[in-house]
């Protein structure tokens, strides 16, 4: 059984000299490849050394590059030159982390908004799939992804943890939806149970998202409450329960479904 991790921030400090540990730890738990997510421009650049130094055969890991919408504020002219040379990078397969988040509006609105329009007409002219945030904006990341949607060969909702207005609107865009632990989480998650059964094969990929989401099911629980990549098969059991699917089935199309949006190489 196969599993790939289409969103985890090895970039992160607490990860700082732990990567080929945590790394070895999610390969011997079936996590057989891992996109790194890229929310900075510098943290895209850090990802992208990351793959090289840690994988350079280019078989496991992949990246991808952009700025998450809480960074939209530090967009200039070289954020786009220096993400432009990053999206060229074989090993970049997504453009991203971008998107909207009006719950922490962290940068402002409109900032986020004309990020976000920056990075999907890269999207776009480049021909590569996009990794979406979104808290609290549904129907303004419709409103602008709607422009842009027949020119995008693919987009993943990255983390989705919204309701079900929202999961039917991006379905009907054709997005992908990754799911994370939040669904293991009894005082937050809940609402996703029947919610996942709506995610048609095919469009669903699973995510740590670590270090952030340890799964709140998981027994043992790490002593850090840490995150890592190799707790993704806590999140496939609980997808997989409420899909009333079995963990093999669910890990053999959600890999085949991941492994096609990143167009990622096959693992013997």
């Amino acid at each position: 059984m196969q599993l790939i991790d289409i969103g985890v921030n090895l970039t992160n400090p607490c990860f700082a000299e732990k990567h080929q540990a945590v790394l070895d730890r999610a390969y011997a738990a079936g996590v057989c490849q891992l996109v790194l997510t890229g929310t900075s421009v510098e943290g895209s650049e850090q990802a992208l050394e990351l793959c090289q130094q840690l994988d350079p055969g280019g078989q496991r890991l992949a990246a991808t590059a952009g700025l998450h919408p809480h960074c939209a504020s530090d967009w200039n002219s070289d954020s786009a030159r220096r993400l432009r040379a990053l999206l060229n990078d074989p090993r970049i397969r997504a453009v991203g982390e971008c998107g909207l988040d009006f719950n922490r509006d962290f940068s402002p609105r409109p900032q986020q908004e004309k990020v976000l329009e920056e990075h999907l007409a890269l999207a776009a002219e480049l021909q590569l799939p996009v990794f979406l945030h979104e808290r609290d904006a549904n129907q303004r990341l419709l409103n602008i992804l709607r422009d842009f949607r027949d020119r995008l060969p693919a987009a993943v909702v990255h983390c989705f943890t919204g309701e079900q207005k929202a999961l039917f609107s991006y379905l009907d865009l054709d997005l992908h939806i990754g799911i994370t632990g939040w669904i293991c989480d009894e005082r937050r998650g809940t609402h996703l149970h029947p919610l996942v059964r709506n995610i048609p094969r095919g469009r669903l990929m699973l995510e740590s998202d670590a270090p952030y989401l340890l799964p709140r099911s998981l027994r043992p629980k790490p002593k850090n409450g840490r995150n890592e990549p190799a707790y993704l098969p806590e999140v496939l059991r609980e997808v997989a329960r409420h899909r009333e699917e079995t963990p093999e089935d669910l890990a053999s199309h959600s890999t085949a479904c991941s492994r096609a949006f990143f167009n990622l190489s096959e693992i013997a």
